[in-house]
């Protein structure tokens, strides 16, 4: 088999995410990354659920996790009868699909998928864990080919020379971006905020970065709007945790404000990704909130006074007037016109 991780960075490696093998699944723990290189081991898909929820693995992570939680979850049911298998994968899937409440939508077309391989599996009489960890590594396989062709027409709107800002961890994106602009001979230097509280954007964009050769600096995050002036910033890009059909924009917290001093400075802003068709507006989308102690500390050293209370949406909301455009696989879409996307084809499958 192919694949398509080939010459990217270590964080984007397959076994570098996550990976089953003889009924464990290993998971490359992101929150202390690259400080260490430490793996998260799980021996049950409820073990791999709370790795998901506890953000053992960010971004696009957790779609590779869902996978390999279920090859694990058929390995737990290997004694059971076909009724009772089924019936286990699916309240796995349930599990898995609802780790975090902002992606469930699409992780539950991760676990749908790895359903359908199981069904296939029985039926050729073939190993249901090994066919699922098959299906989920090709399924990776094919985002990355995907996802490089989102990256070639992105860097299409890359100066020959000159400063992109991102935002979080794009995961895939990331890596392939950089890939295309080597190709295409551009020099591109990248500014990266550092997304606290997990520090994504410093400890993982950064390292992909820098992995992949390029010139790279970490901001903090109330940096942005002076150093897009003072660094001439000629592009904004980002991931998205969801691209809802009206063209507002799910992505890490910190996103919205970016976007409005680009707009402000006329600096355009691409997100990437594919429109969400299970999110026809955002009223759909639930913001994830979580421990509002995590902000007060700073991977792990406390920085507030005992009693003081902290707030932490984990998402925010950028509203399609301060999108510049949605690149796909398929090109690059105004945020008003993304049912377009899909060409009467609904049933496409997301780029996850």
């Amino acid at each position: 088999m192919q694949r398509f991780d080939e010459g990217l960075a270590f964080l984007l490696r397959y076994e570098n995410i996550a990976w089953y093998e003889n009924g464990v699944v290993r998971i490359l723990d992101r929150r202390i990354y690259p400080n260490e290189i430490s793996f998260v081991e799980c021996k049950s898909h409820q073990e791999v659920a709370k790795a998901i929820k506890d953000m053992v693995t960010q971004s696009a992570g957790p779609y590779t996790a869902c996978g390999m939680g279920m090859a694990l979850a058929a390995y737990e049911a290997r004694n059971l009868g076909k009724a009772e298998f089924i019936n286990y994968l699916n309240e796995a899937a349930k599990t898995l699909y609802t780790a975090r409440p902002t992606t469930t939508k699409r992780m539950k077309l991760i676990t749908d998928g790895c359903i359908e391989a199981a069904i296939d599996a029985l039926e050729k009489g073939e190993r249901v864990d090994e066919k699922i960890f098959l299906h989920t590594i090709e399924h990776n396989n094919t985002r990355y080919r995907r996802i490089n062709d989102v990256a070639k027409y992105l860097t299409d709107m890359f100066p020959k020379k000159g400063t992109i800002m991102t935002q979080c961890f794009g995961e895939t994106i990331v890596g392939m971006i950089l890939k295309e602009a080597k190709e295409k001979n551009l020099d591109i230097k990248v500014i990266c905020p550092e997304t606290r509280p997990y520090f994504q954007g410093s400890r993982l964009t950064a390292s992909v970065c820098y992995d992949q050769g390029f010139d790279v600096t970490v901001i903090t995050d109330n940096m942005p709007a002076y150093v897009m002036e003072e660094k001439k910033v000629d592009l904004f890009t980002s991931a998205a945790d969801a691209i809802c059909m009206d063209g507002y924009v799910v992505n890490k917290v910190g996103t919205y404000q970016i976007a409005i001093v680009a707009k402000y400075l006329k600096i355009p802003y691409f997100v990437t990704g594919i429109p969400d068709i299970g999110h026809e507006s955002i009223s759909t989308v639930t913001i994830e909130k979580r421990d509002g102690d995590f902000v007060l500390q700073a991977m792990g050293v406390k920085t507030a006074k005992e009693g003081v209370k902290g707030y932490y949406p984990s998402f925010d909301i950028t509203p399609p007037h301060l999108v510049s455009g949605v690149v796909t696989d398929r090109g690059i879409f105004s945020p008003y016109d993304l049912k377009r996307y899909f060409r009467g084809d609904e049933k496409i499958e997301m780029i996850l």
